[in-house]
């Protein structure tokens, strides 16, 4: 008697015990649970099907031009500019429907999947909330939309608008973005040896290469290489830097370019915007400070 009680009990232990799995395999599999910091955060509701093709258009873009473990402001921010440079490039176009292909970075939803994997739920899930937050909203000058232009980080000031494409925007001006100095690589260092310099610049192996004058911001507005003037932006392009923020050192028969931030350096800085969330920025206040006299706008 004992021991059919002894087997009872157990039998009864187990049972509690799978009794949570078992209703889990049933109701749908361990493999379709979200993770617990998704649940907690976003919830299911944040990732079903956005409002509209604009919208998962916009969640596409901030996928692939912001990392997702940026704070939520800066991913309202990354949303708005991403929403309005559309909008404008729609606008330009005589176009009703989302321009897949106009200067922006896109992640598919399969892409997305890719990308994170595990993770997935949680990083879609949060960039579907900073979209959602700002649905249809765009940045206006003149009431039209901006050229809402961004950047990965700069070298702690960003570039006049004039400077890097030789056309003076009134809302794209050089600002402070001091915080770009603490993002990841910001400072780089590429070495070229004077022969291979010679030959992309189309200049003697021994020609001197200085910078001659710099931009209020601090980057390269002019370099001489021999009897030849680059623009800093050239120079960029020609030698693959990250930016038009260097120096030039020379070194026996190489010269060591050290560069400083990422990009063109005009509009938002993504890094910095991220630094101004950190220090309690809303999104409004971190495109007002990037964009310089902008109005917002909502989507009729």
């Amino acid at each position: 008697m004992k021991k059919q009680c002894g087997f009872l009990l157990l039998y009864v232990v187990v049972a509690v015990l799978l009794l949570p799995l078992l209703l889990t395999i049933l109701c749908g599999g361990l493999g379709q649970e979200l993770p617990q910091e998704a649940q907690v955060l976003y919830g299911l509701a944040d990732l079903a099907p956005l409002e509209t093709e604009l919208e998962e258009y916009v969640a596409g873009v901030v996928a692939a031009e912001m990392p997702a473990a940026f704070p939520e402001e800066a991913l309202k921010a990354q949303a708005v500019a991403a929403r309005t440079y559309q909008v404008r490039q729609m606008q330009a176009a005589g176009s009703r429907a989302v321009l897949y292909d106009v200067g922006q970075a896109y992640l598919s939803e399969a892409e997305q999947k890719e990308k994170w994997g595990e993770g997935y739920a949680l990083y879609a899930g949060k960039i579907h909330s900073a979209v959602r937050a700002t649905a249809g909203e765009i940045m206006t000058y003149d009431g039209e939309p901006i050229l809402a232009a961004f950047h990965a980080q700069s070298g702690g000031r960003t570039e006049d608008a004039a400077h890097v494409w030789n056309t003076a925007v009134p809302y794209l001006k050089s600002v402070d973005s001091k915080g770009d100095r603490q993002a990841p690589n910001n400072e780089t260092t590429v070495t070229i040896a004077a022969k291979a310099l010679a030959e992309r610049l189309g200049i003697a192996e021994d020609a001197a290469v200085s910078v001659k004058k710099r931009t209020e911001a601090g980057y390269v507005a002019e370099v001489q290489a021999g009897s030849k003037t680059f623009s800093g932006r050239e120079i960029r392009e020609r030698l693959g830097l990250r930016s038009a923020d260097f120096t030039i050192a020379k070194n026996g028969d190489s010269y060591i370019f050290t560069v400083h931030g990422y990009g063109h350096g005009a509009g938002m800085s993504q890094y910095g915007a991220s630094f101004l969330a950190e220090q309690g920025k809303n999104y409004h206040e971190i495109l007002r400070h990037y964009y310089t006299g902008i109005s917002f706008s909502i989507l009729e």
